[in-house]
């Protein structure tokens, strides 16, 4: 199949508006979501691997803090992967013979549902969706072409994609039996093919061996997920998601996976489709895992369609008014476009709980959805803690550490307080800030910010303990969450949290 021409003028209008609507749409009431601390905190302690994911977005987070830190620089890359995701698309729409309307409905595609989400957050999945799409985009023009070239960028991509989440080795895992039972599995008996994926594996040989020195923390954060989010999920919950996340232009995808399935050169695909979800079903994995699948199917549905209104030019209007209507009601869903106060007022004024996008972890409804309140209180919090610990006298300072109870406190201590002695003086025993401990921690009091005084495990072994304050946004996640003062520490109690910090070293060490 000829590659049609790319539409460049319709591509980079649709990538401009990619790059620029969640800057637009999302209200400056909100802060950074509790992760965005933790990807943003990795940046500032470079390395070839964090607890919970790649590097990837992490470096991405270091070129924030070059350029000042701010929350327009960290919120830059998923609005500029975004707009790069969108391009990849219409030019895979392209590989496929799709012309102008079929990039158009494509790149469409990419704007709205999850995707309006996901390309709001400085998080992996942005980087996972957009190497998904890089590798599929370059193994279709491998398949047509046969160039090698084309056989090391798809290898080179999917171990990039390596580095940025590691969900893509389901990707990789489909695609490879996709292509072992198709037409082109001959490419198997091609040296060129072990040569590429030699080359891949020496990519990403670099973070393979940091997983291997720090005892694989990738297989417990896996068994942390199945043990807590994952344990509420279902496979019938999970496939209701893929037709749920991209609501608007379901029609689209679903019609691209038929024309794969009927085109005996794109035949594998379409299989891979069904043998990623078979995969990440068996694994347990998040139902937006498979995020990275649908630009190729939404690509593939563009060309479809504009085949099929070829001789039918007025539905294509149609069909792009009925995207467009059906985009603008989830939007208040997708994206925290007003105040928090306006919008748990409209959630509930429409009986939004009854659909299940107000339901947290906890498996309760809340008045906003989980990432939008996790979008608040962070300051409050930063401000309240730091406020006190400014009035302590120089030498309770000195002798005092500040402690988290999570990574998303930890971070926005970090990325909010003011006072260098502060951000110096917070230590969490949580996430990746377990690789960042001292070797040992000269204190005699601790100020904690928990739930309750009791998450302080070793509240217990002080002289005194006194509440301070805590979260009063009854919209925030993190709304309740005190700041207690715990006041001169015991002998047993310093060598018991002294042996806590060994030992969460030493899990995650060298």
């Amino acid at each position: 199949m000829k590659a049609a021409k790319p539409y460049w003028r319709i591509i980079l209008l649709l990538a401009i508006l990619k790059f620029i609507l969640p800057f637009i749409l999302q209200s400056s009431a909100y802060e950074l979501q509790r992760d965005e601390y933790l990807y943003y905190q990795q940046g500032q302690h470079l390395g070839l691997g964090y607890l919970e994911n790649p590097p990837m977005l992490s470096y991405l987070g270091t070129i924030s803090s070059w350029l000042g830190g701010s929350e327009f620089w960290i919120k830059f890359w998923p609005s500029l992967v975004g707009a790069m995701t969108i391009i990849i698309t219409c030019l895979l729409t392209s590989e496929f013979g799709g012309k102008a309307f079929a990039q158009m409905i494509a790149g469409i595609g990419v704007l709205t549902g999850a995707y309006l989400r996901m390309h709001s957050l400085f998080q992996p999945n942005i980087l996972d969706i957009f190497f998904w799409t890089l590798a599929i985009y370059f193994l279709v023009r491998f398949i047509k072409s046969t160039e090698t070239e084309f056989l090391y960028a798809f290898i080179f991509s999917l171990a990039l994609g390596w580095w940025s989440k590691y969900s893509i080795v389901f990707l990789a895992a489909a695609i490879f039996i996709a292509l072992l039972l198709s037409r082109y599995r001959k490419i198997f008996l091609d040296k060129k093919m072990y040569l590429a994926i030699l080359a891949g594996l020496i990519l990403i040989l670099p973070n393979v061996w940091w997983q291997y020195e720090h005892r694989w923390p990738l297989i417990h954060h896996m068994e942390e997920l199945q043990a807590t989010q994952l344990r509420f999920s279902s496979p019938l919950a999970f496939l209701a998601d893929q037709l749920l996340y991209l609501v608007p232009v379901v029609f689209v995808w679903l019609s691209g996976l038929v024309w794969l399935l009927r085109r005996k050169e794109w035949s594998f695909l379409g299989w891979t489709y069904f043998l990623l979800v078979a995969l990440l079903l068996a694994g347990r994995g998040k139902s937006y895992y498979s995020m990275g699948i649908y630009p190729m199917l939404l690509a593939a549905g563009g060309v479809s369609l504009e085949s099929w209104t070829e001789t039918r030019r007025s539905l294509r209007l149609a069909f792009t008014i009925l995207i467009a209507a059906l985009t603008v009601p989830f939007v208040p869903l997708l994206l925290p476009i007003w105040k928090p106060e306006k919008l748990a007022a409209f959630y509930r004024e429409n009986n939004l709980e009854k659909t299940g996008l107000l339901k947290w972890e906890d498996q309760r409804n809340h008045p906003l959805p989980q990432d939008f309140a996790d979008m608040l209180g962070w300051k409050e919090l930063t401000e309240k803690t730091e406020a006190f610990f400014k009035s302590l006298p120089d030498s309770a300072k000195a002798s005092t550490f500040v402690n988290p109870d999570n990574y998303g406190q930890a971070g926005a201590f970090k990325y909010y307080g003011k006072e260098d002695l502060f951000k110096k003086r917070t230590f969490t025993g949580n996430g990746s800030f377990i690789l960042w401990l001292p070797d040992s921690l000269t204190f005699k009091n601790v100020l904690f910010t928990g739930s309750e005084m009791t998450d302080f495990g070793f509240s217990k072994h002080f002289e005194k303990a006194t509440l301070v304050d805590s979260v009063t946004n009854k919209l925030s996640r993190q709304f309740g969450e005190k700041i207690f003062y715990f006041q001169n520490i015991d002998t047993a109690g310093l060598r018991m949290l002294s042996e806590r910090v060994s030992f969460l070293k030493r899990e995650f060490g060298r």
